[in-house]
């Protein structure tokens, strides 16, 4: 008998009905006021995730943008400067080309007023020479002669 009163009953009975009834209450209940308000709040803050997550998005992509922008105005000045650069060394070979055409204008009209000059004096020394040899002549003729010519 022991055993008897000991055994587990495993035919329904109507408490069952009664604690089904007890469980839908409490999921009812529960639902209403702890359940409910507690989706709510993650369901607002995944919204508020969500947004903070999309204007980071949005932020991260408008950095992208500018980046993107500093990047193409940056190469556009180191162009800029390297065209500046090209034109300025354009306009001092330029120069320098132009005042080595005038030194050597320069250069080649002094040549030409000294080879005139030494022409000149070349002129100048041959006629004395040519004066002074006939002297000379006149004079090696008078003393081998020994009379004057």
């Amino acid at each position: 008998m022991f055993l008897a009163e000991a055994s587990i009953q495993l035919v329904p009975d109507g408490t069952l009905l009664l604690h089904m009834l007890f469980i839908a209450v409490m999921v009812f209940v529960l639902n209403r006021t702890l359940l409910k308000p507690i989706n709510q709040i993650l369901a607002e803050r995944e919204k508020q995730i969500g947004g903070r997550l999309s204007e980071a998005q949005r932020l991260s992509a408008e950095a992208e943008e500018k980046k993107k922008n500093y990047q193409a105005k940056l190469r556009e000045a180191r162009a800029d400067g390297y065209r500046l650069l090209e034109k300025e060394r354009a306009a001092g070979l330029k120069e320098r080309d132009e005042k080595v055409r005038q030194h050597r204008e320069e250069l080649s009209q002094a040549v030409a007023k000294e080879r005139e000059s030494i022409q000149k004096q070349q002129e100048q020394v041959r006629a004395e020479l040519e004066a002074q040899a006939d002297s000379i002549g006149v004079l090696i003729s008078s003393q081998i002669l020994r009379r004057r010519i």
